[in-house]
């Protein structure tokens, strides 16, 4: 919330002396990462559990910190000092919110097909399949195979005998004639 009413009404990059005029002690530092306020409760396991080892104490408070990151981290908006420049930077979070797009009023991809696309997806498989028909029967069969019926190099190759590469050389091939065939 902050953070909108600072953009709004400030730029985003502030002198500092406006912006932290009343706090005389941040000044000594020469630049500041200030996250918005999360929990700092830790939860001490050495003592929750006297008889866990080094590794696993370190592996829970490694876990926590995973969760931390990505309960807070990503999703804190921050503000950078820089106490040398005098500016105050604003860093959005990682993580937009539907809310937040629609205030910047965000356009959202139409979900919809359009007419125009469907047209041209219309011509575009009828000159293929025309293109199709060109092609010589062993070609258009191994097409057929990869293409529309989704099997692979490798399981193409065991099941008719002829060895993978040969098989990606003539797709290759075959496809590079489809090419020059779709651009007359």
């Amino acid at each position: 919330m902050l953070h909108r009413f600072l953009q709004k009404h400030i730029s985003s990059e502030l002198p500092l002396t406006s912006a932290c005029s009343s706090f005389p002690d941040l000044k000594d530092r020469e630049m500041e990462d200030k996250p918005m306020a999360k929990l700092e409760k830790r939860v001490n396991y050495r003592k929750q559990y006297p008889g866990l080892s080094d590794e696993q104490i370190e592996a829970l408070e490694k876990s926590d910190r995973k969760m931390e990151y990505q309960q807070y981290d990503l999703k804190a908006e921050r503000y950078r000092i820089d106490y040398v420049k005098r500016t105050v930077a604003f860093v959005p979070s990682r993580e937009d919110s539907y809310e937040r797009l629609l205030e910047e009023n965000r356009q959202f991809a139409d979900e919809r097909v359009s007419v125009e696309n469907a047209a041209v997806k219309a011509v575009m498989l009828e000159k293929m399949q025309t293109c199709l028909e060109l092609l010589a029967p062993k070609e258009k069969e191994l097409i057929t195979e990869l293409f529309l019926k989704g099997k692979s190099e490798r399981q193409l190759s065991r099941e008719t005998d002829i060895p993978y590469m040969t098989i990606h050389d003539r797709k290759i091939k075959i496809l590079g004639k489809l090419k020059k065939l779709m651009d007359k």
